[in-house]
């Protein structure tokens, strides 16, 4: 026998270690289903509407509409029936729905099944709070935090190489990267049933409740959440500016510079790379020599500009150019953050992220509407005018009001 067969810790540990890379696949898989469709949806819609890049941007916005108003609703149902019947079969069901989802919307030859397996995908994909449920009920206190980072981390990868994929593999076929997603969910959902265990003890588990299951009451929670005031507005402001990107950047590349699937991963993977870096090695290195309130303002100024430059670059190298202050803008969000539970009591913080998760949830339901069907009306033309970069002015006076909200808070409290 070998040390580890009569060792009950490293017993333990292989199964655990199973279940964190099934776990961490589950998130990435959740990310890249969402990242590697945006380069070909455009083609894809443009093929299935009949119409040109205006029309396949409206409906493109009403599909992801539907995509995050899922998720929104469904996310803490999901959550609640894997606390009742556990996270594996949850998690099992989840992923295999989303691989039939996937194949279905990469076979879909109408416009109403694609809708339908869109509607479907944000059900099924909504799988993040059981995936960090399954992380909690498998780590000690002292390791949660490491892997509640991996997973964010394998969300941030999956967002940032899911356009360059999405793109190399739309080269083929604008439907090859739905396939490439099934396969993904699918191998996934193979490891899980074969290799990862149960995390949650029968003895643990509790009745499905709807009232608990109400994505309403996360929003609530910031009513609750003392001394934020007017911070909750310039959090939902900026949040709303920054889905800009992954609304319309595809259908603007298309309509400005005629940019293959290819092109638009590239300049969406170029872009997630600075926001990367930006994160991890700018902002904790700006933050505690400049101080949180002065980062807000400049990455708040950096992005007006850069999206005003964005939405008038007269060609691709301008445009790459205006993406490089994505090294900074990206520092709000944590700033933001940081200056929001400075200002909560200790036993307020759950209900602070809870809030600010149900208010992110808002932002990615009305953000796909707001910017592509304004994408959609300066394209056919406003007052005889045909400007595609209308939802990137129309981000950066989101980021305006905004900075301007967060001038005047300042002064008024001093703080």
């Amino acid at each position: 026998m070998t040390q580890n067969s009569l060792d009950p810790a490293a017993a333990k540990s292989a199964p655990r270690a199973a279940a964190t890379v099934f776990i961490t696949g589950t998130v990435a898989i959740d990310a890249l289903g969402f990242a590697l469709i945006i380069p070909v949806l455009p083609t894809l819609l443009m093929e299935l509407t009949g119409g040109g890049v205006g029309e396949a941007a409206r409906w493109g916005g009403l599909a992801t509409f539907v995509f995050a108003l899922m998720q929104f609703v469904f996310s803490p149902i999901i959550g609640g029936l894997s606390d009742r019947f556990g996270r594996r079969p949850v998690l099992l069901l989840s992923l295999t729905a989303l691989m039939i989802d996937f194949m279905l919307m990469g076979l879909a030859h109408a416009l109403v099944v694609f809708f339908i397996a869109r509607l479907l995908s944000g059900i099924f994909a909504a799988t993040h709070s059981t995936a960090n449920a399954y992380i909690a009920d498998i780590s000690t206190p002292e390791q949660r935090a490491r892997r509640f980072g991996l997973l964010g981390a394998a969300m941030g990868a999956g967002f940032v190489l899911g356009p360059g994929l999405g793109g190399l593999l739309g080269e083929l076929s604008p439907r090859a990267p739905f396939f490439a997603a099934a396969a993904l969910a699918g191998i996934n959902a193979l490891y899980g049933w074969f290799v990862v265990p149960e995390s949650l003890k029968p003895e643990s588990r509790r009745p499905f409740s709807w009232k608990r299951s109400n994505p309403i009451t996360t929003l609530m929670r910031l009513r609750r959440a003392e001394g934020l005031g007017v911070l909750v507005w310039v959090y939902f402001l900026s949040q709303l500016a920054g889905f800009v990107y992954p609304a319309v950047w595809a259908y603007v590349g298309i309509a400005k510079f005629d940019w293959t699937e290819g092109e638009i991963g590239v300049s969406l993977v170029a872009y997630g790379v600075l926001f990367v870096v930006c994160q991890a090695v700018v902002t904790p290195f700006l933050m505690p020599r400049i101080g949180e309130r002065r980062v807000i303002w400049i990455a708040f100024a950096l992005e007006a500009v850069a999206l005003i430059g964005l939405a008038t670059a007269p060609s691709p190298w301008v445009l790459y150019l205006w993406l490089l202050p994505a090294l900074f803008t990206g520092m709000e969000g944590p700033a933001l953050q940081k200056v929001m539970t400075e200002r909560t009591p200790p036993d307020a913080q759950g209900e602070l992220q809870g809030g600010l998760s149900g208010l992110g949830a808002i932002v990615l339901i009305l953000s796909p509407l707001i910017y592509t069907q304004l994408f959609f009306a300066f394209q056919q033309g406003v007052g005889g005018v045909v400007f595609p970069g209308a939802p990137f002015v129309m981000a950066a006076v989101f980021n305006i009001i905004a900075l301007t909200l967060f001038v005047v808070r300042k002064r008024q409290t001093g703080g």
